[in-house]
Parts: structure tokens; C-alpha cells; sequence
């Protein structure tokens, strides 16, 4: 199959099958007789297998790596699970994060409406932000002088 079939049957563009190709991801296709990409079944499975690692949030060179195993003759499963397991933990982290932005922009949110315009300031918000950061660090910066 030439390679805008073999894009809309995995349902992505042909630049990034020449993209994988270039970084090694996709083997290079038979050509035919006047140059044109060829792909087999197996290269519409490997690019299915991508696809399907990305979106279980492998990055590119983890699904090299996966590929590598394989090819290898080795069952990568464990390694993916490995992989998969640090994901977990990574979400766990951003969550926590972003639970965190979150209750400090309702924070910010119920405080808006009565903080004063600094003057020369861009805008009244950031501002206030950048003060209580400036405040916070100087804090932490005197309780430490204190401690020793």
C-alpha cells in the first residue's frame, strides 16, 4: 500500500510516517518500480503499535526502546509495565500539582476584586502574585537566619 493509504488507515498524516521512518521507528518500505513508498501489513501494525504506545504516554525513544527488546527476541512486557508504573507516578505528581494551582487560583480568585493598582504595575494580579512570592522568599530567608 503507498503511503497516504497507509495514513488514513492508522488515521495520521504522511509526515509523520516519514518521520518515523527518519528516526528509525518504521523500517524503510519496499519502493516500486517508480520510487513510491510500498508498505506491508507488518508496518501498518508496527505504526498501530506507536500510535497505541503514545497514547498510553510512552515517548518516542521508550517505544524505540521497546521495539529494541522485541527485535531482540525479548518480551519487552515487563519493561513496559516498568515504564507504565513511572507514568503513574508521574500523573501522581501533576495531579497534586495541579490540585494545588487550582486552590491557589480560587485563593487569587475571592482576593481580585480588593487589590489596590500598584503603580506601574501591568496588571493588578500579577502583581500581587509576584509581592506574596517576593514576601514568601524573604520570609523563609529570615526564619532561616533565625534557626542557626
Amino acid at each position: 500500500m503507498r503511503i497516504g493509504e497507509l495514513a488514513d488507515r492508522v488515521g495520521v498524516n504522511t509526515k509523520t510516517i516519514r518521520y518515523y521512518e527518519s528516526i528509525g521507528l518504521l523500517p524503510e518500505p519496499q519502493r516500486t518500480g517508480s520510487g513510491y513508498r510500498d508498505y506491508a501489513d507488518d508496518d501498518e501494525a508496527r505504526l498501530v503499535f506507536i500510535k497505541t504506545a503514545q497514547h498510553l504516554g510512552l515517548s518516542l525513544d521508550e517505544i524505540r526502546e521497546v521495539l529494541r527488546l522485541r527485535e531482540a527476541g525479548t518480551a519487552p512486557c515487563d519493561h513496559v509495565r516498568s515504564v507504565l508504573r513511572e507514568q503513574v507516578k508521574e500523573i501522581t505528581k501533576r495531579i497534586a500539582a495541579l490540585r494545588r494551582l487550582r486552590d491557589e487560583l480560587r485563593q487569587l480568585d475571592a482576593v481580585i476584586d480588593g487589590l489596590p493598582e500598584v503603580e506601574g504595575g501591568m496588571c493588578r494580579i500579577i502583581d500581587h502574585v509576584r509581592a506574596t512570592a517576593e514576601q514568601v522568599a524573604a520570609d523563609g530567608e529570615l526564619a532561616s537566619t533565625h534557626r542557626r
